[in-house]
């Protein structure tokens, strides 16, 4: 059994499993939303950022203990590596906790999301994964007989919400900057043909709730992503919270997040994009259930698969 913590933009999440093979069994799956990339986006933590992280993850190692989790790693991305007081914030964790957060680059983030998609299984067709996250978003680009190509964008639904949209809902002229700033951005990611793509995280899975329809093939096409921007620019974001049960906070920067989902599809010449449940935390779990301590090193031969 082992535990992962994935401390990002928005959220801080837990993620207890028992491993199978390729197949994790879930044992708690939680989150608290902390939105320290807000705090990043200043320069510092801080201490009250920094002290909810450091309390949230003693929280979560004692119930991962409880349930007699073998392994518990903590990972931090964005946030953490922006901070300039981010290894006070580590050491502060370690002390509490007993943990070792480690903060991770751009390239072992997007690795473990694409371990997390695949479970460990064999690629065996030109597949893109994509998170996009509070201040950044991660892509991984794999292929049979490739290595895997990874890279960030510093481009997430929170900063671009911070530097275009001051009303609630955000008028038209915001969204059309808000779709004009992720294209921009997009168009620094790498050439790639993926027949692929799989989204993961907090702003593909409440796109799912804006559009209950689309919950039951977990698919977003580029109409879809259309019909949830018309949603969202039509109710204040207090109320999309109530009514849709997304986080007031996230229901603010989703209009940014759908935005930039539409670049990625419009980057690749695609259609659509499946929303998976599985990411970081379930790459983690797998990479430490598989590789152990070393999991950081084996990263690379690992997001390739494995026979079981």
């Amino acid at each position: 059994m082992v535990g992962a913590v994935d401390c990002g933009a928005n959220s801080v999440h837990l993620l207890v499993a028992v491993v199978a093979g390729h197949r994790l069994e879930p044992l708690v799956d939680e989150s608290v939303f902390l939105g320290l990339g807000g705090a990043a986006d200043r320069g510092l933590l801080g201490e009250d950022a920094g002290g909810a992280l450091v309390a949230a993850l003693v929280g979560y190692a004692a119930t991962a203990r409880r349930l007699g989790a073998t392994a518990i790693v903590a990972v931090g991305t964005d946030p953490l590596r922006r901070a300039a007081d981010a290894a006070r914030v580590v050491r502060d964790v370690e002390r509490a906790a007993g943990l070792a957060l480690h903060v991770l680059s751009h390239e072992e983030e997007a690795f473990l999301t694409l371990l997390g998609v695949t479970g460990g299984r064999r690629v065996m067709t030109e597949t893109a994964v994509v998170d996009v996250g509070g201040g950044s978003s991660e892509m991984v680009l794999v292929g049979p007989g490739r290595e895997a190509r990874a890279f960030g964008l510093p481009v997430g639904g929170a900063r671009l919400t911070d530097l275009l949209v001051t009303a609630d809902p955000p008028t038209d002229a915001e969204v059309a900057s808000l779709r004009q700033a992720a294209r921009e951005q997009l168009a620094l990611a790498p050439d790639a043909s993926p027949h692929e793509l799989v989204a993961v995280g907090g702003t593909a899975s409440n796109l799912l709730r804006v559009l209950p329809a689309a919950s039951l093939d977990r698919t977003l096409t580029r109409r879809r992503l259309a019909d949830a921007m018309a949603v969202l620019q039509a109710e204040p974001a207090a109320v999309a919270s109530e009514r849709h049960a997304i986080n007031p906070i996230r229901a603010r920067i989703l209009p940014a997040g759908a935005a930039i989902l539409e670049a990625i599809l419009g980057r690749y010449g695609l259609a659509r994009l499946h929303v998976s449940e599985a990411g970081i935390r379930e790459g983690a779990v797998l990479a430490v259930s598989h590789a152990g301590p070393a999991w950081r090193d084996r990263l690379g031969p690992l997001v390739h698969g494995w026979l079981r």
